[in-house]
């Protein structure tokens, strides 16, 4: 079974988006992203609907969703084997253009600095 390496996009000034986001979810929903997150670096480039979806523009989403509402994790790929997660959202309706255009931003970041923009710790 493929496994990927799952990295946490950190800004310049050390703030990491996903996990100031996830600490403001409801426990249960956390935890519900934290399993999507956990298939993520169990599958890699295999995971599939209804888990994650392919966005556009090399950007894919991992769905999750507790009660009513859907959460969103945006990440990209850096290589063969490893997941980059930019961000979560809230979604309602269609994931916003501006929430993908933010992944892909921070994409074209990491690429120029992997080192930079990397916060691995198991979340």
């Amino acid at each position: 079974m493929p496994h990927a390496r799952v990295i946490l996009y950190r800004e310049v000034d050390g703030t990491v988006p996903l996990l100031d986001w996830l600490a403001r979810l409801p426990p249960k929903a956390k935890a519900k992203c934290l399993e999507r997150l956990q298939r993520l670096r169990e599958l890699g480039h295999e995971l599939r609907r209804p888990h994650a979806d392919y966005l556009r523009d090399e950007i894919y989403e991992l769905r999750a969703k507790w009660g009513t509402v859907n959460y969103r994790m945006l990440y990209f790929f850096h290589g063969s084997v490893a997941a980059v997660v930019s961000h979560g959202i809230v979604k309602e309706g269609r994931v916003p253009p501006k929430a993908i255009d933010w992944a892909r931003e921070r994409k074209r970041k990491f690429e120029t600095d992997p080192g930079r923009h990397t916060f691995e710790e198991e979340v």
